[in-house]
C-alpha cells in the first residue's frame, strides 16, 4: 500500500504538466509550475518563522488562489492546514485558532480590522500573512506585525527538506448545528485514498509516486477536469472536491465574487469550459435553474458533464429541470460530512426516474442501531448511518466526542457522525436528519430535515427550516420558519400543513409557521438552528 501525501502527489503533477493551469480566477491564471513554486516559497517562509513539524496554519480567506497555494505550502512543509469560517466573530476566531494551536494565520486583507482586534489574544501565532493590499476600505494600514503574502510567494525560495508522510494531518473544523466547532483530524493517507476511489483520475493503491507518474503519462480518455467549486473552500465540500481534481492534474476555476450569483457562475462555466460543478443542493441548484429557465439558450453548457452536491437536500424536480437544459449531464448527490466522506450517493441522468433524498449505500456504509445491529432492508426501525474503514482519527483535543463518533465494532473501525436514516425494502436509504436537532413532540421523534424537504417542494416556498419550540401540551411543537419564493405574495399556512400531511405522518406537520425574508443560509448551505429557534419562540410568543 502507498503512503499517500498530497504534497508528494501534487509535486509529481506539477512536474508532469508545468504549463497547464492549476487555478483560474478572473484574469489570474496560475500554472502548475507557478502553483508549485509559490507553494514552495510559502513553505520556506513558514519554516523560517520557526514552525515545527505538524504545526498548524490557518486559512482565513475567501475562495482565491492563495487558499489552495497555502494548503499546498503547508503540505510541502509538513504542516497542518486549518480551515477558518470567514463569517466568524472575534470570539469565535480566537476560540478556533487557540483550540487548533495555530501558529500562522493567512488572511484576506478585507479581514485586516478583525485580525487587528484579536491578534493580541493569540500569542502563539508567530506569523500573520496578509493576502491583498490594505486600504482604508479593508481595515488598518500595514503594520510591522503583518507580512505581505505576495512578497513571500514571489521570492522563489526553496524550503529545506522536511519529512512528509501519510500520517501528516489536515484539519477540517466543522460547526455542525450545536456546540463549538470541532476539529476533524484527517490523516492525508486516509483522505487521499478515500478521494482516489471516486476521482476522475485514479491511481493504483500500491504504485506509490511512480504509479502516479505512469498514470499521468497515459493518453487521457477525456480532457483534463475543470472544476468550479460553488461553495467556499473553507468547508469540506468545496475543499475536498478541489483537492481531488488537483490530485488528478486538473484545474480549479473560481468566481471572483464573494456572493453567489447564478448568472455569473453560468457565464464562467461557458467561458472557461468548466467540466465539473460542485454545489450545495437546492441552495445553489434552485437559483441556477431559475436563471436557466428565465433565459433559455443563453449559456453553452456543453462542456459540463458532472454536477456533484453534498450537504443539503437536492430535490428531484430541480434535478430534472437542470437535465432539461443539458441532457448529457450526470448529477451526483452525495451523502457525507467532514467526518465521513462518500457514505452514500444518488445518481441522476436524463430519462431516469429520480427521487428526493433517497440514496444507495456505499460498500462500507451501513445503518446501525444503538447496540450495533445492522438494519435490514424493509425494517421499520431507525438507525444511524455508519461507515467503516478509512476515516478521520478523531476530533482535535476532544477525546469524549471522538469516542462517541469514531468507534470500533467487532474489531472494525467505524465513523458514526449522527445522521439518522431508514432502509427501504429495496435497500434505498432515506435520510432523516441529525439527532442533535431532533424534535420530541408528544413522545414522537421528528427529524427536521425530513419535514424541511417536503416544505421546500411546495411551489410557494423558497426555503424552510423546522424547529421545535416549547409547548405546554406536547413538550415541543413542530414549527416551520418559511422563506417565500420571490413574487409570492402570501402562503396559506393551513394549506402548507396539509401539504406536509399528504406526504408524511400527520404528527410531523408543523403546528406553527413563522415567515422571514431570508433563512440566512451560509455559503455552504448550513443554517443556524439555534438562532432560528430563538426567533420562532419570540415571534410565536408575541403573536399569542
Amino acid at each position: 500500500m502507498s503512503d499517500w501525501n498530497f504534497g508528494d502527489v501534487w509535486d509529481v503533477v506539477a512536474a508532469s504538466f508545468p504549463d497547464r493551469p492549476a487555478v483560474i480566477q478572473g484574469t489570474t491564471r496560475v500554472s502548475w509550475q507557478a502553483f508549485e513554486r509559490r507553494a514552495a516559497s510559502l513553505a520556506a517562509a513558514l519554516l523560517d518563522a520557526g514552525l515545527g513539524h505538524q504545526a498548524k496554519v490557518a486559512q482565513y480567506l475567501y475562495n482565491c488562489p492563495a487558499y489552495l497555494e497555502s494548503v499546498y505550502g503547508a503540505f510541502k512543509a509538513g504542516l497542518v492546514p486549518v480551515n477558518t469560517n470567514y463569517r466568524y466573530t472575534d470570539d469565535e476566531l480566537v476560540y478556533l485558532w487557540d483550540n487548533s494551536d495555530s501558529e500562522a494565520v493567512i488572511f484576506d486583507a478585507a479581514f485586516s480590522e478583525r485580525v487587528e482586534a484579536v491578534r493580541k489574544r493569540l500569542p502563539a501565532v508567530r506569523l500573520w500573512l496578509r493576502v491583498g493590499p490594505d486600504s482604508p476600505a479593508t481595515g488598518s494600514p500595514a503594520a510591522d506585525w503583518v507580512t505581505d503574502y505576495e512578497a513571500v510567494v514571489a521570492r522563489g525560495a526553496e524550503p529545506p527538506p522536511r519529512p512528509r508522510s501519510g500520517d501528516d494531518l489536515l484539519f477540517i473544523y466543522t460547526g455542525g448545528t450545536t456546540g463549538m466547532p470541532k476539529g476533524v483530524m484527517w490523516r492525508q493517507d486516509d483522505l487521499f485514498a478515500v478521494l482516489n476511489r471516486t476521482g476522475e483520475v485514479r491511481y493504483p493503491e500500491d504504485g506509490g509516486m511512480e504509479g502516479v507518474r505512469r498514470t499521468l503519462q497515459q493518453p487521457p480518455k477525456h480532457p483534463p477536469a475543470r472544476l468550479l467549486p460553488g461553495p467556499p473552500l473553507m468547508h469540506g465540500t468545496g475543499l475536498f472536491t478541489a483537492m481531488s481534481v488537483l490530485s488528478g492534474g486538473g484545474t480549479v476555476v473560481m468566481t471572483d465574487s464573494h456572493h453567489f450569483d447564478p448568472a455569473a457562475l453560468l457565464d464562467l462555466v461557458e467561458a472557461e469550459r468548466v467540466t465539473q460543478l460542485c454545489i450545495v443542493g437546492d441552495a445553489f441548484a434552485k437559483p441556477i435553474l431559475a436563471a436557466l429557465d428565465g433565459q433559455p439558450g443563453r449559456w453553452d453548457l456543453s462542456s459540463l458533464w458532472l454536477i456533484v452536491s453534498s450537504g443539503v437536500m437536492w430535490s428531484a424536480e430541480v434535478k430534472q429541470g437542470l437535465l432539461r437544459h443539458n441532457p448529457k449531464m450526470m448529477l451526483v448527490d452525495t451523502l457525507g460530512s467532514s467526518e465521513a466522506v462518500g457514505m452514500a450517493r444518488s445518481t441522476a441522468r436524463a430519462g431516469q426516474e429520480v427521487q428526493t433524498a433517497d440514496f444507495k449505500l456505499g460498500a462500507d456504509t451501513k445503518v446501525l442501531t444503538d447496540d450495533g445491529r445492522e438494519l435490514q432492508p424493509g425494517s421499520t426501525e431507525r438507525g444511524r448511518l455508519a461507515i467503516r474503514g478509512r476515516g478521520p482519527i478523531g476530533y482535535y483535543k476532544d477525546a469524549e466526542k471522538s469516542a462517541a463518533t469514531f468507534t470500533f465494532i467487532d474489531g472494525q473501525r467505524w465513523t458514526i457522525p449522527g445522521d439518522f436514516a431508514t432502509v427501504a425494502a429495496d435497500g434505498t436509504v432515506r435520510l432523516l436528519g441529525r439527532g442533535s436537532v431532533c424534535i420530541n413532540s408528544g413522545g414522537e421523534k421528528i427529524f427536521p430535515e425530513e419535514v424541511e424537504e417536503v416544505l421546500k417542494l411546495h411551489p410557494g416556498v423558497a426555503d424552510a427550516v423546522v424547529v421545535g419550540i416549547p409547548d405546554d401540551r406536547f413538550g415541543e411543537a413542530v414549527t416551520a420558519v418559511i422563506e417565500r419564493r420571490p413574487g409570492v405574495s402570501g402562503i396559506d399556512h393551513s394549506e402548507l400543513a396539509e401539504w406536509v400531511k399528504g406526504r408524511l405522518a400527520a404528527y410531523k406537520a408543523p403546528r406553527r409557521f413563522v415567515e422571514v425574508d431570508s433563512i440566512g443560509r451560509s455559503p455552504a448551505g448550513k443554517v443556524d438552528y439555534r438562532g432560528l429557534r430563538s426567533l420562532a419562540v419570540e415571534r410565536v410568543a408575541s403573536a399569542s
